[in-house]
């Protein structure tokens, strides 16, 4: 954790123009991160400490604080405190082919690893029934990812496949699609839907945004060459790190 010291002098606030205390506090914590006194990632000091150094009430900290997560240049972890936002580089995706997470980020040069959060076969739920065409009694394999490509998690991805073209969820380790190629059962085509939602609390802690930042939510629905539905994932991406891109042609 950064001392307060290192980034904030009580005379910055005399320095920091004209305006409410809260204001000054704001603006002498946008300098701090914009010189690199805070970098992406540090972690603030609790309330208390900048209240106590900067001769300030909880009060007026607490609204600088909250000013700059609203604008994501802060974000809280819920039971682990206040950091500095990661500044992020967008990625560009294509709408037009089918491909892994995996891939998109190697032809980035980007280095990736994902942290599971569930892997393993169970009882599907009556959705996952209907939108997979499970027969009464069949088991769904569900992988559930946080998405990391150079340290940063940009997605939490969640897929259900049948059990019968993937009874060993636990074997996969990196691309789903290597998987299900080496079965023979790769998809060939896909329906993918997008909408814009914002990021709920327990999804912000994974996604190290603030709770309320904006999200995309994505829901692809994979097909064999049979039209047998084999994949449904739904993910939900940092609004702050994905581009869509389609090219559309006229006639």
């Amino acid at each position: 954790m950064t001392s307060v010291s290192a980034f904030l002098a009580p005379e910055d606030l005399q320095a920091s123009g004209s305006g409410p205390l809260y204001v000054k506090l704001q603006q002498a914590l946008e300098d701090a991160i914009h010189s690199g006194r805070l970098k992406g990632g540090d972690a603030l000091p609790p309330e208390r400490d900048l209240a106590e150094y900067a001769n300030i009430s909880r009060v007026t900290v607490r609204k600088a604080v909250d000013e700059l997560v609203r604008q994501g240049k802060l974000v809280r972890r819920h039971g682990s405190g206040t950091f500095v936002s990661r500044p992020m580089e967008k990625v560009e995706q294509s709408l037009s082919r089918l491909t892994s997470f995996t891939e998109d980020m190697a032809r980035r040069g980007l280095s990736t690893r994902a942290e599971w959060l569930e892997r393993g076969l169970f009882t599907p739920s009556p959705d996952e029934m209907v939108m997979l065409g499970l027969p009464a009694g069949g088991m769904v394999a569900r992988l559930g990812r946080l998405r990391i490509a150079d340290d940063n998690p940009l997605a939490i991805e969640r897929a259900s496949i049948s059990a019968e073209f993937l009874p060993d969820p636990e074997n996969v380790h990196t691309s789903l699609y290597a998987a299900l190629e080496a079965r023979n059962v790769q998809p060939v085509r896909a329906i993918q839907r997008i909408s814009a939602r914002t990021v709920r609390e327990h999804e912000a802690d994974l996604l190290d945004v603030a709770a309320g930042s904006a999200g995309l939510a994505i829901e692809r629905i994979s097909y064999l060459s049979s039209g047998k539905v084999v994949e449904l994932t739904r993910s939900l991406y940092r609004g702050d790190a994905y581009d869509f891109v389609a090219e559309l042609t006229l006639g």
